[in-house]
C-alpha cells in the first residue's frame, strides 16, 4: 500500500520544517509500503516558500498556489495530485502529531473502514487547553452536522481525516476555506461510507502562535452544513 499526505501550507515559516521532519520519520504499519507528501503552498507571504525551495526529496511533491484560496482549495489540489491508496490530511503547525499514523491508518488498513477521523475529544492522549469557546463552538457545529447527516462524531472539524483513495476521489470540495470540514463529511455520509473515530493527542496554538480560523469560519460552517445536507451534491 502506498500512502498519500497533503499538507496544505499557508504562512508557515515557523513549522513547515519541522512538521515535514515529523512526517517523513513517523512510524508506518508494515502493509505501508511507500509514501508520498504533497504539500500545498496556499500563496504564503512570510517565507514558507523560500523554506520550500529548499527541501530535495522524492517523496516530497510541493504545489505553489499563484493566489492565496483556502485550506479547502489547497486540499482540492492536493487531491488531484496523489497517487496513494490511502490519503491523509495533516496540517502544517504542530497542533497534531504524525506518531498518531498507525492508529488512524488501522480500521482501514484492517479493512473495517473507509474513512477514520481523528478526534480531539477521545481518548486520553495530551491535550493543550486554550480556548473554551473553541470547544463549546466545535461541539455545537458537530452536533448541528450529526443532526442532519445522522451519524455520531464527536469531532467534525479535526484535521485529521483519512480516506480510502477510491472514497475521496469521489468527493468534488467546492468550499474553499473551512467549510470542505461539513462539506466533505456531508458527502461521505451520503456515501454510506464506513466511518471510524480514533481518539489523537493535540497541542493546539493561540492566535498570536499562528491560529486562523475565526468566528466567521464557524458561521459559514453552519451555512454549509445547510447546504450540502439540504441542498447541493
Amino acid at each position: 500500500m502506498k500512502l498519500s499526505i497533503i499538507i496544505p501550507v499557508f504562512n508557515e515559516e515557523k513549522t513547515i520544517q519541522e512538521v515535514i521532519e515529523s512526517v517523513l520519520n513517523a512510524p508506518l504499519p508494515l502493509e505501508i509500503k511507500d509514501i508520498e507528501i504533497i504539500i500545498v503552498n496556499d500563496c504564503s507571504t512570510d517565507n514558507t516558500s523560500n523554506i520550500l525551495k529548499s527541501i530535495k526529496n522524492d517523496k516530497i511533491k510541493i504545489i505553489h498556489h499563484s493566489k492565496n484560496q483556502g485550506k479547502g482549495a489547497a486540499i482540492r489540489t492536493g487531491i488531484e495530485n496523489i497517487t496513494g491508496d490511502i490519503v491523509i490530511i495533516q496540517d502544517a503547525d504542530l497542533e497534531y502529531d504524525p506518531n498518531e499514523y498507525p492508529n488512524l491508518l488501522d480500521p482501514i488498513i484492517r479493512d473495517k473502514a473507509d474513512v477514520v477521523y481523528g478526534s480531539r475529544f477521545l481518548g486520553s492522549g495530551p491535550h493543550r487547553v486554550v480556548y473554551y469557546w473553541h470547544y463549546i463552538g466545535n461541539n455545537i457545529l458537530t452536533t448541528i452536522s450529526n443532526m442532519f447527516t445522522n451519524i455520531n462524531l464527536t469531532d467534525m472539524e479535526t484535521c485529521y481525516k483519512v480516506f480510502r483513495k477510491e472514497i475521496i476521489k469521489k468527493i468534488k470540495i467546492k468550499e474553499n476555506r473551512f467549510g470542505f470540514e461539513p462539506e466533505i463529511t456531508a458527502k461521505i455520509a451520503k456515501l454510506k461510507c464506513r466511518i471510524y473515530e480514533v481518539g489523537i493527542s493535540y497541542y493546539g496554538r493561540t492566535y498570536e502562535e499562528g491560529k486562523k480560523i475565526n468566528w466567521k469560519d464557524g458561521v459559514r460552517a453552519i451555512w454549509c452544513i445547510l447546504k450540502y445536507n439540504l441542498i447541493s451534491k
